[in-house]
């Protein structure tokens, strides 16, 4: 478990990687429970010094820091290839950026859908390192989020990373145009 700006998250490892980070529940009690119902299997430790890295990187990033996530290490045994594929293209959008459904779609192929990549999202484990919440519906929609709080964390949390979409209303909305967060895409793929 550890603290970040939006609440208390928790993390679970194994020797090869990450295996799951949990987002912030009501509160660190029911966080702590979440993420051991998910993991019954792993037992409570202190982290290594990688996964200390890891930690450390999503506090600051979570604090509004500029960080790159894409070199934490995940143990992505039992997910299946598609998830893996989207997931790994996922993690090459850059922090303060945002990619739609449809486009990460595109970036896979193989038939991929909108909808399969708003599937994926929908499970997975490691959100934050796999930047689910940077994956917006078409025309400036935030599209949904699955962890507590929904679309409200999910806007938090680009609202942080200043990677604000379309038309969608935020905080900043009252303040001068000189004042507002630039609102930013992620750059196309070559």
């Amino acid at each position: 478990m550890f603290d970040t700006a939006i609440g208390a998250c928790g993390i679970a490892w194994s020797p090869c990687g990450i295996v799951g980070v949990q987002l912030p529940e009501r509160h660190a009690t029911a966080t702590r429970e979440r993420l051991q119902r998910r993991y019954p299997d792993v037992p409570e430790a202190s982290p290594p010094p990688k996964v200390q890295r890891a930690i450390d990187a999503i506090i600051a990033l979570l604090r509004g820091e500029s960080r790159d996530l894409s070199h934490v290490v995940l143990d992505m045994g039992g997910i299946p290839a598609f998830r893996q594929q989207l997931y790994s293209a996922l993690r090459n959008i850059p922090a303060g950026s945002t990619i739609t459904y449809g486009d990460l779609a595109l970036r896979i192929g193989d038939g991929c859908t909108a909808r399969d990549a708003g599937e994926a999202m929908g499970k997975n484990p490691f959100p934050i390192i796999v930047p689910c919440h940077r994956v917006v519906a078409a025309n400036g929609k935030m599209g949904g989020f699955s962890a507590r709080g929904g679309v409200a964390t999910k806007l938090r949390m680009l609202n942080i990373e200043q990677a604000l979409t379309g038309n969608t209303p935020t905080l900043f909305d009252s303040l001068p145009l000189g004042l507002s967060p630039k609102r930013r895409r992620a750059p196309a793929q070559t």
